[in-house]
């Protein structure tokens, strides 16, 4: 019989992917007890097929800034479960927002850049554009509380016990 997995996806937007480096490293150290226990249905970083349906929780980091991203992070959110923004991209768009802070002069010289790629007026953090279930701060995402935040769900999906104390 097989054993239940928590079926994970993992989102890149705006920013310097310091999270999702992070998060490789993290599964590095984490292979042998983690391989049984998830199961990546989405994850560019990691694998060439990649499936955008029936996940239980996904991990995105970066900022939106583009049209474009907006529409990939609306679609991303009605296909999981529970949706964990990591770093402080995600959480708060910085510091990928430098330009939501432009004078006009500034803003001048970048609108047509602005325009021919669909960039937003403002650079902003996921949940301005969706809801998000939790959050894994710093910059990049601080490892034990992904740690943390990993745990609660496999423990939530039912995919593994809570430790009794």
């Amino acid at each position: 019989m097989l054993k239940k997995k928590l079926k994970i996806a993992i989102f890149s937007f705006t920013g310097d992917e310091g999270c999702i480096i992070s998060l490789v490293e993290l599964l590095n150290d984490h292979y042998k007890e983690w391989l049984p226990l998830l199961d990546f249905k989405y994850a560019k970083v990691l694998q060439s097929k990649n499936e955008l349906k029936d996940i239980d929780v996904a991990f995105v980091e970066g900022a939106i800034s583009t049209f474009r991203e907006e529409r990939q992070i609306k679609k991303i959110r009605g296909e999981c479960k529970k949706i964990v923004a990591l770093g402080s991209c995600a959480i708060s768009g910085a510091p990928s927002n430098h330009r939501n802070f432009f004078n006009e002069e500034q803003t001048s010289r970048i609108k047509d850049y602005m325009k021919k790629f669909e960039h937003r007026p403002k650079v902003v953090g996921i949940h301005e554009i969706i809801k998000v279930d939790e959050q894994v701060p710093g910059c990049p995402m601080i490892p034990e509380q992904f740690i943390r935040v990993i745990t609660k769900y496999l423990i939530e999906f039912g995919i593994i016990e809570p430790e009794k104390k």
